[in-house]
Order: C-alpha cells, then sequence, then structure tokens
C-alpha cells in the first residue's frame, strides 16, 4: 500500500506559500520522453516484434508516500504554477466544453474569474497548478542536500506543476482539499488556476505488471466499489466546483494493456472487457461543462507500431461509444511515466521497424489512426516529466526506474510539434519510484532489476530522493 502523507498543511497556509513566487515561466525547445510511474510490460501484439513496447505502469500518487518530516516550511519557495503557455489558440475539437465563470466569493476579484480555455485547449490561458504535496515531497529532498547550486535547481522544481494521483480509494480524501486550494489561488489572482488530476484504481489494475497491481480486484467486488467508492465520490467533489477549469487523466495503462497484452499474466477477457466498461462509466460519470478528460494512450514503445495504432485506436473509439460521446473527452494523453524522447535519430535500444522515433511520430499516427475511427477531432498532450535524456536503455521496453534520466520540457500549452498537441505536462511528479528494486519485496517486477534500473528504488509511489536528484542533475533543458 502507498503511504498518504503523514502531514497535511492547511489550507490558508497553502495558499500564503503558493502566492509567495511568482508563476512559473514556462520553456520553449525540444525535450526528451517520460513514463509512467512504475507500471510494466507493454509486450507485444500481434504482428509486433517480441518485447517491443514498456508499460506505462504509473502506481505514484501525487500525495501517497511522501516521507514523514517533509513538509515545505513558511518561506519555501514553491511557485504559483506553470503559466499555461502562449495563448494561440489550438481550435476547440467537436463538442470539447466552452467552461464557465467563476463566482467564488472570498477573493480579491472585483467580478466572476472567467475559467473558458483559449481556443478550447484547457492548458491554455491560466495557470497550471502547483501541488503542495509534491512541493513538500521535493522539500524533504533539500532538507538532504547541502550543496547549494543543486539546492537552487530542487526550488525550481518546486515551482513546477504536476498531476495529483488519485490511485486508491483513499486518496480521495485529498482531493476535495488539492482542489479548494486551487481555487483559493485563483480568486487571489483573479484568473484561471488549473489542476489536473489523475484517475487510477481500475479493478484488476495494470494486469500485465507487479509493481502497480491497484487495490481493487474484480473477484472481490471491485466493480462495485470502484463505481461506488472511487468515481462517484470524485464526481461529486468535481461537481460541487463548477467554477474551476480540472484537467483529468483517465486510467493509464488499462487499454493499451487490451491492445497488445490480452492473455498474458492477468490480463484476460474478463479483465479486458472490465476495463473498457469501467473507463466508459468514468468517462460518462466525470463527464461536465469544466472538466476536461484525456484517456491515456500509452506511448511510441508501445503502440507505435502500425497494427497496436489501430488495435488501440479502435479501443479507444469503442470506450468512448460505449461512455456516449461525452463531450468532455478532449483527447489523449502519451507518455505517461515514459521516457521516451519527443523525437530522435537515434537510440541505444533497437528500433524493431517501429515507424515512431519518439512522441511527436506517435502522436502525429495516432492521430491519423483515431481519425480513420472517427475521433478526428481529439487532442493530445506529452507526459515529459523525465524524457530530457536519451540513451540510457538498452530497450525501450524498460521501464522502471531507468538510470540516467533527467526531467524533460517544463509543461506548456501549444507546444506545437505534433497534431493538435495542447500541451507538455508533467503528468508522472519527478521523484515517485516505479517500483521496488529489491528482488523478494512485496511487488517486485522483474523489470525494476534489469540492468538500466535502479535497484536501489522504493514501493512504486514512494518518493525515492536518489533519483530525483539524477532526474534534477540531468534535466534537459537544464534547471
Amino acid at each position: 500500500m502507498l503511504r498518504r502523507n503523514s502531514h497535511q498543511l492547511g489550507l490558508a497556509k497553502w495558499v500564503a506559500v503558493l502566492l509567495t513566487t511568482a508563476s512559473f515561466a514556462a520553456c520553449s525547445g525540444d525535450g526528451g520522453g517520460g513514463s509512467s510511474n512504475g507500471e510494466g510490460g507493454a509486450g507485444a501484439g500481434a504482428g509486433t516484434p517480441t518485447g517491443s513496447g514498456a508499460g506505462a505502469g504509473t502506481p505514484t500518487g501525487s500525495g501517497a508516500g511522501t516521507p514523514t518530516g517533509s513538509g515545505a516550511g513558511a518561506g519555501t519557495p514553491t511557485g504559483s504554477g506553470a503559466g499555461a503557455g502562449t495563448p494561440t489558440g489550438s481550435g476547440a475539437g467537436a463538442g470539447t466544453p466552452t467552461g464557465t465563470a467563476s463566482t467564488a466569493s472570498g477573493g480579491n476579484c472585483t467580478g466572476p474569474v472567467d475559467i473558458s480555455p483559449v481556443g478550447g485547449n484547457p492548458f491554455d490561458g491560466g495557470r497550471l497548478f502547483v501541488d503542495p504535496e509534491y512541493i513538500a515531497k521535493v522539500q524533504s529532498s533539500i532538507d538532504k542536500t547541502t550543496d547549494a547550486a543543486l539546492v537552487a535547481k530542487m526550488k525550481k522544481v518546486q515551482e513546477i506543476p504536476t498531476a495529483f494521483w488519485l490511485d486508491q480509494i483513499a486518496a480521495v480524501d485529498r482531493l476535495a482539499g488539492h482542489l479548494d486550494a486551487a481555487l483559493e489561488l485563483q480568486n487571489q489572482l483573479c484568473e484561471p488556476v488549473v489542476p489536473v488530476i489523475v484517475v487510477y484504481d481500475l479493478p484488476n489494475r495494470d494486469c500485465f505488471a507487479e509493481a502497480s497491481n491497484g487495490e481493487l480486484k474484480l473477484d472481490e467486488n471491485g466493480t462495485e466499489r470502484y463505481r461506488n467508492e472511487f468515481i462517484k465520490p470524485i464526481k461529486e467533489i468535481l461537481a460541487a466546483r463548477p467554477n474551476q477549469r480540472i484537467i483529468t487523466i483517465i486510467e493509464p495503462d488499462s487499454l493499451p494493456n487490451i491492445a497488445t497484452n490480452l492473455g498474458g499474466k492477468r490480463c484476460d477477457q474478463t479483465t479486458a472487457t472490465s476495463y473498457e466498461e469501467n473507463v466508459a462509466h468514468a468517462l460518462k460519470e466525470l463527464n461536465m461543462p469544466h472538466v476536461y478528460q484525456y484517456i491515456d494512450a500509452a506511448h511510441s514503445g508501445w503502440l507505435g507500431w502500425e497494427d497496436n495504432q489501430k488495435k488501440g485506436a479502435e479501443i479507444f473509439a469503442r470506450v468512448i461509444n460505449a461512455a456516449g460521446n461525452p463531450a468532455g473527452v478532449r483527447g489523449f494523453a502519451t507518455n505517461v511515466a515514459n521516457y521516451t524522447q519527443l523525437s530522435y535519430s537515434s537510440e541505444s535500444y533497437d528500433q524493431q521497424d517501429n515507424p515512431c522515433f519518439g512522441e511527436f511520430d506517435y502522436v502525429d499516427a495516432m492521430a491519423s489512426a483515431l481519425a480513420a475511427e472517427g475521433l478526428g477531432d481529439k487532442h493530445f498532450i506529452i507526459d515529459t516529466s523525465r524524457n530530457g535524456a536519451g540513451n540510457i536503455r538498452t530497450d525501450w521496453g524498460f521501464w522502471c526506474n531507468n538510470i540516467g534520466a533527467g526531467m524533460g520540457q517544463r509543461p506548456k500549452a501549444n507546444p506545437g510539434g505534433a497534431t493538435r498537441l495542447d500541451a507538455f505536462y508533467w503528468v508522472k511528479p519527478p521523484g515517485d519510484s516505479d517500483g521496488v528494486g529489491k528482488a523478494g519485496e512485496p511487488r517486485y517486477d522483474l523489470f525494476c532489476g534489469e540492468d538500466n534500473a535502479d535497484t536501489r528504488a522504493p514501493q512504486a509511489g514512494q518518493w525515492f530522493h536518489e533519483y530525483f536528484v539524477e532526474c534534477v542533475k540531468n534535466a534537459n533543458p537544464a534547471l
């Protein structure tokens, strides 16, 4: 089980901290590709070369696993969130929610805050919220660090927005406070402040991995618990806050596992059917005018092959149709917690006839595959949290705490480079472990013992100080 925070600072204190620093300036330029937190093995599907894809594996939780005593003290440089990018407008897809105005009271604003996104892109025309729990985690590493130059870089990381992971039912208890902190900041700044949350607790979660298996089991009333104890309270919390623009990333690794891993490990047909039905349920229930949903769509080293693109697109279309084609489904998230670079000409691993040389290629290819299924209006985001460094693995199926990883491009709206790309964003909080590195430990996955993996790693989702330090040092662009 992931550890919950041992301390929670009060809402007013966090907002005060967040207001102490000017907004984070989004960076430009190319980066690399990140991978998902602790999930494993997107094995090859039919027609795909064996060993071709890494699972995005993500049991992270933005707050789960924060070490005790890691809270940010008064005066900690935290930052108020990354600017959402140049308001050039990416064009609203058909049926994209238009947003509403914030009318919450208690702030400094003379009128309601208009939370409508620029051009329909929810990452644009606002400030991305910096997770206070992540600030505390980074502070725990700052407290252990004596190198002044390195500390300065870590403080910059405290200004960068990361996603808030709902990776177990207990994590939902912290959601309302997280959103309220963002709303209070919004009412102080009089501009949209946009939180990003990850919905990640399917029954039989991550059926092809060991490190990130979830708490819910299909044969233990998993579907009823998922819908009533997880999705239902999330829906109620989101519905009660119509004055906020909220972005959700839906169930990393689930649907891609159906595309390539059906029949392997615990990925049987019953699980596959449950994945589709429960993801469709989540999409339908969380469909609200102020909520923008991105379905996880793996990465270039998983669904990059043409056959896998087609299978993935067919599954995505089937699930969206089953949900009733919700207007709130803005598009897809790629490279969640993975390491694939945005683009490259050569890597240390065999390309294995994959036509996609990085995430830009993959987004373009998946956009075409989705268009063939009637989903040509969908947009994309790319997780760039740990994809700043290339040539760090001998096989791009290696996903677990890869040695040499560096933080990539900073969150930014409308970065260009690929079809209908809404944003770069740090979905995987850098420093959260992908999975335990010692054989014999609970939830140990063989991928976490590969030559490219850092075997000092703690359980998935727990803070990994040494790994965070390396991600900071290897950041590209540099911090």
